[in-house]
């Protein structure tokens, strides 16, 4: 086997020992027990008389939900599975809808609108356990009265194609979305609210994850204008959405419930699985294979196409003495400008491929930790010193395909990409990069 493909090879495998660190299900396991015959949850014992109304929200809902179940048996009184559409395994004994992601549809509309039902119906003398993932803003995408679903849907839309990160998105979306925000909270009487949740945001602020259904929300609606006007989206966006903001910024319209708000008073919030989680499980299965392991301790953010070539910069300034394993995590963004296909760590790996053009012994991997790299079928795709002769040999450009934010098109074409199906996890996204010593 060609050394660079044994490269991929080796960390394809690391990364998948990675996902296994932060699977949904597992990560439910080790928070979920029993004390005799009491469930608790992070070690809080629930009520014994208590039933249990089952919400799980996002693309790892399902495996999440399957594992509560197997822990808290016959306490599950009620509940709801919503999750991405062919995310559905495995099955589980409440009931699951899968509705689009990431860009809102009609079946993420009517889940919103059942899930608030069911928190809404919840009695004082349930418990209330949250299982939340990644993609629940899109899932749970019903808007506020006076915005259509077009209005909600049209927004995310542009944020995407503009290179918003998850953090101005959501700001976003908390003031669009009638779930968002912290309104969920405001509307269930339950006597207790357990959530648990994987982080698929930077610096795991439980407000942005999912947009907060059930967290306080810091941010105000001229802090979803700015995020417009940041984006130059203010002209672009619909005439609906700006006027209702505007509105809101004027005091027109109810804020989001804020920190201090009695509606929290019964929140309690467990992270069951992060970014770290996963760059640790990658130091740690490096080292297994002898690798000298560096974490770049700054998560991935900004432009993708930037990130890919200061990582070549930066690896190109290592002299290890022994096969090395860099390791970053994060979440970048891309600005569309072109016509082509691609995800954030497609357009990353393309980046970077083409400033390994001049050779030297490095192998990449960006990956996502759900399997899902933008608008594609793929987690993501390996770059070597090799990747634009190959793309070229296959008949495509890779700086053509850069232009055109076409980094599916040119993997497909050269056979870079990384397919990995859904991972029932979303802690964004993993970049590896292996460096081996100059052969003299």
């Amino acid at each position: 086997m060609n050394a660079d493909f044994e490269a991929r090879a080796q960390l394809e495998a690391i990364f998948r020992e990675a996902l296994g660190a932060v699977e949904g299900a597992s990560a439910v396991r080790r928070v979920v027990g029993r004390h005799a015959s009491c469930l608790t949850i992070a070690g809080r014992p629930l009520p014994e008389a208590a039933g249990v109304v089952l919400l799980a929200v996002g693309k790892a809902a399902a495996p999440m939900a399957a594992a509560f179940e197997a822990c808290a048996g016959t306490a599950v009184a009620a509940g709801l599975v919503v999750t991405k559409l062919g995310h559905a395994a495995p099955p589980t004994r409440v009931r699951v809808v899968e509705a689009a992601h990431p860009v809102p549809d009609a079946r993420c509309e009517s889940a919103s609108r059942e899930v608030s039902n069911l928190v809404a119906a919840a009695r004082s003398d349930e418990v209330v356990c949250v299982l939340l993932s990644g993609g629940a803003s899109s899932l749970l995408a019903c808007p506020v009265e006076g915005l259509t679903l077009e209005d909600l849907s049209a927004t995310t839309r542009l944020l995407l194609e503009a290179g918003a990160d998850i953090a101005e998105t959501n700001t976003v979306r908390k003031h669009l979305a009638a779930a968002a925000g912290g309104r969920l909270a405001g509307r269930c009487r339950a006597g207790r609210i357990e959530v648990l949740a994987l982080s698929d945001v930077p610096g795991d602020r439980i407000d942005l994850i999912g947009s907060g259904p059930f967290c306080a929300d810091p941010s105000r609606f001229e802090d979803a204008l700015d995020v417009l006007r940041r984006r130059g989206l203010i002209a672009s966006a619909p005439p609906a959405v700006r006027a209702y903001l505007e509105a809101g910024a004027r005091g027109e319209r109810e804020e989001t419930p804020k920190p201090g708000d009695a509606a929290f008073a019964a929140v309690r919030t467990t992270l069951v699985g992060t970014n770290r989680d996963a760059v640790a499980a990658v130091r740690e299965a490096g080292r297994r294979r002898g690798l000298d392991v560096r974490v770049i301790s700054k998560p991935l953010s900004g432009e993708a196409r930037d990130a890919g070539s200061h990582l070549v910069e930066l690896v190109r300034r290592a002299a290890p003495e022994k096969p090395m394993l860099l390791v970053a995590g994060g979440e970048t963004a891309v600005t569309v400008r072109g016509r082509g296909r691609g995800g954030r760590n497609q357009e990353l790996a393309l980046s970077a491929a083409l400033a390994l053009e001049a050779g030297g012994p490095i192998t990449f991997l960006a990956a996502a930790t759900d399997g899902t790299d933008g608008p594609t079928d793929v987690a993501g795709a390996f770059a070597d010193s090799g990747t634009v002769a190959r793309g070229a040999a296959a008949g495509v450009d890779a700086r053509g395909a850069l232009a055109d934010n076409d980094s599916y098109g040119f993997f497909a074409a050269e056979g870079g990409l990384l397919v990995t199906g859904p991972t029932g996890t979303n802690v964004m996204d993993l970049v590896l990069v292996r460096v081996d010593p100059l052969r003299v």
